[in-house]
């Protein structure tokens, strides 16, 4: 498969895959389905460009604020240790930002959510707990990116 086939094929392009908390005409927050990490979003620019320079500079600057929004929102209603933001893009070449709570007993602490695991999964009480908070992210979520 070449390059241009997987941009015709992107994943990101269809915008109506995914747990979608709030879209809009630029943009869209997704909840990403990952069992030991509830409350990770990602944040997708709808068009498809590459990377932040392709962008203008207020596009960039809206991007922006929806991911700082998102993040305040985690950080927030989940009250993780630390929050981890990446823009990876080399498997799936569109923008987008990763915006993940990390705890310090989470299975990779301290490494990236992509390394591989150096410890096990936190309990699940634990990860029940954090679950239970998702409904009052996608609520705050919504609160800020609506105003």
């Amino acid at each position: 498969m070449s390059i241009d086939d997987k941009e015709v094929q992107c994943e990101l392009c269809d915008s109506s895959r995914g747990d979608v908390i709030v879209s809009t005409a630029q943009w869209r927050v997704i909840m990403v389905d990952d069992a030991n990490y509830p409350g990770f979003c990602r944040v997708i620019w709808n068009a498809h460009v590459k990377e932040m320079t392709d962008l203008s500079d207020d596009d960039r600057a809206a991007l922006m604020q929806v991911v700082w929004q998102t993040e305040a929102a985690i950080r927030e209603v989940m009250q993780p240790y630390k929050i981890n933001l990446a823009s990876l893009g080399n498997m799936v070449p569109h923008l987008h930002w990763h915006i993940i709570p990390r705890y310090t007993d989470d299975a990779h602490f301290p490494n990236p959510v992509w390394a591989a695991a150096n410890a096990s999964a936190p309990e699940v009480s634990t990860l029940d707990v954090r679950r239970a908070r998702l409904p009052q992210l996608r609520a705050t979520i919504r609160a800020k990116l609506n105003n």
